[in-house]
């Protein structure tokens, strides 16, 4: 099958192919010809199999006729995180440059008085995170009375991030006709329940068994110590290795994020950072540098596990066993994209047993263990970290009985009296300085020493008393 047989104008066919595109996905021929039948969606596709394609390409079609009105978008694309916002609008770009579509993007972290201009001038597609878009509604800067079609993509993530209320809402103030798609790896009972709510008679797509992964990623478990340095000690030398073109690395905390990235820098590796403490601006420039090789690391939290597409990204490193089993097939889905292969580690600490089994019981898999060889020994960076500094010293590293003896054999000793003199020496300074009395009699008179009379006291110097 190709994208001619789908059903979709000659001027989107020709911008596919210009793309390199020549045969759809599955989910992708699943879905593109019922959306084009004005047909409601629930799709469930695993990551990375093309699911924003089949939402986009049929959205450029329909919205092709049509006008878009002051603050009244056409439609409208609802996504969890700023990322997959701001790459849905690529796709946009990308797949609409032979059509005159108009789009805004509502994410924060962004001027919101340019996303208010776009919207007066009327905008087909706006595509926005929940908080930013019901900011902007209580406002009064946007009516939703004319959006004819609602795409809820990433439904999951929305649950995970509590955004599911939001969504309610925003669904009311929607018009009733009209046509909602919905997307999901999932279908969990909250998810399942709003799409009973909202969706009319829709059409069940399901490419992939929920929560399966890829089967072009190989994966491996790393048994590893609980000390963070050991897990650190075993990242460098997996990142070692020739075929780890560019990585990306997932942590659970930002400050795990944030320290692991120091680490990797002091050891020399070209590596950046992604996390939800981050300015949208400093995320937009760190995504950027890692699109343009600047960078072929990125450490990152799970803000940036869903959605993303990077093209080539060779290794998944899950740094830390994720919490959640969801989280892990949306981590290495950020490789083995587009049909290539990637390798996907995890490393699971004894503490992390529970967590290990959680994921392999969701994907019914069990993922083979990796036992890596000894690491070889290491220069130690320039500087070391505070916790590295504040660590006890292996036997290697502690000092020498011998050192030991040599520092105590003082302190048996007694005190030399050399060492007590100055204090004797300090009170007798001044006495040398200050004027004495010379017992010598000049004239009968006892004569104070100035330095600098020695003779006997002048007459006009004497005082008579005498009546």
């Amino acid at each position: 099958m190709s994208f001619a047989d789908l059903g979709l104008s000659d001027e989107l066919l020709k911008t596919v192919n210009d793309a390199g595109y020549t045969e759809p996905t599955p989910i992708q021929a699943s879905a593109i010809p019922s959306v084009l039948m004005m047909r409601d969606i629930i799709g469930i596709a695993q990551t990375g199999t093309g699911k924003t394609a089949s939402f986009v390409l049929p959205m450029i079609d329909i919205l092709a006729h049509g006008r878009s009105r002051a603050r009244m978008p056409r439609s409208l694309i609802l996504e969890p995180t700023r990322e997959l916002a701001a790459q849905v609008a690529e796709n946009f770009e990308k797949y609409g440059a032979n059509h005159k579509l108009s789009m805004a993007l509502l994410i924060g972290g962004v001027s919101m008085g340019d996303q208010i201009k776009a919207l007066e001038k009327g905008v087909d597609v706006l595509i926005a995170t929940p908080g930013r878009l019901m900011d902007l509604f209580q406002r009064g800067n946007i009516l939703l009375t004319g959006c004819s079609m609602l795409v809820i993509d990433e439904a999951d993530r929305m649950l995970d991030m509590g955004f599911i209320p939001d969504i309610e809402e925003i669904c009311t103030k929607l018009p009733s006709q009209r046509q909602t798609l919905l997307f999901s790896a999932t279908m969990p009972p909250p998810i399942k329940k709003l799409a009973d709510k909202f969706l009319d008679n829709p059409k069940t797509i399901e490419v992939a068994r929920p929560a399966s992964t890829n089967i072009n990623i190989k994966q491996w478990v790393v048994p590893v110590a609980a000390q963070s340095f050991e897990k650190r000690k075993r990242l460098r030398q997996l990142l070692q290795q020739e075929e780890v073109r560019t990585a990306i690395i997932f942590c659970n905390r930002k400050t795990t994020v944030r320290e692991l990235n120091k680490s990797l820098k002091q050891h020399g590796f070209r590596s950046g950072e992604i996390h939800g403490d981050m300015e949208q601006p400093q995320r937009l420039a760190e995504l950027e540098l890692f699109k343009r090789g600047e960078v072929n690391i990125l450490v990152a939290s799970d803000v940036a596990a869903r959605g993303l597409d990077i093209k080539g990204v060779s290794h998944v490193f899950n740094f830390d066993a994720p919490w959640h089993p969801d989280d892990y097939v949306h981590r290495i889905g950020r490789t083995g994209r587009g049909g290539a292969t990637g390798i996907a580690y995890t490393f699971v600490a004894p503490d992390d047993a529970e967590n290990l089994d959680n994921i392999e019981k969701l994907t019914g898999q069990t993922i083979d263990r990796l036992e890596l060889p000894a690491p070889a020994e290491e220069e130690r960076p320039a500087r070391r970290s505070r916790r590295d500094r504040s660590a006890r010293p292996t036997e290697a590293e502690a000092p020498a009985p011998q050192a030991e003896v040599v520092v105590e054999e003082p302190r048996a000793r007694p005190p030399r009296p050399r060492r007590e003199e100055p204090r004797f020496e300090e009170p007798r300074a001044p006495r040398a300085e200050a004027p004495r009395r010379d017992r010598r009699r000049s004239g009968g008179e006892e004569v104070a020493e100035d330095n600098g009379w020695n003779g006997p006291i002048p007459d006009f110097l004497k005082v008579s008393f005498g009546l």
